[in-house]
């Protein structure tokens, strides 16, 4: 298998990867943010279940008296 970086041969203590510099590299790149997964905006999605009932909770059946 080779290394996802660098494309040397992968290590098995370092397994994708060659060595811990390219592991290295790989973690900066999902900090920065280098790598993201397509999709569209998070503003047209629908809101949650729990998001809808707010003021009473999740569980409006079992309200104290």
């Amino acid at each position: 298998m080779a290394c996802p970086i660098c494309r040397k041969t992968s290590e098995p203590a370092y397994r994708p990867f060659c060595s811990k510099r390219c592991a290295d590299i790989d973690l900066g790149r999902w900090l920065r943010g280098s790598y993201v997964i397509p999709g569209g905006p998070l503003d047209d999605l629908a809101p949650d279940e729990g998001e809808k009932n707010r003021d009473g909770g999740l569980d409006r059946g079992a309200q104290r008296p």
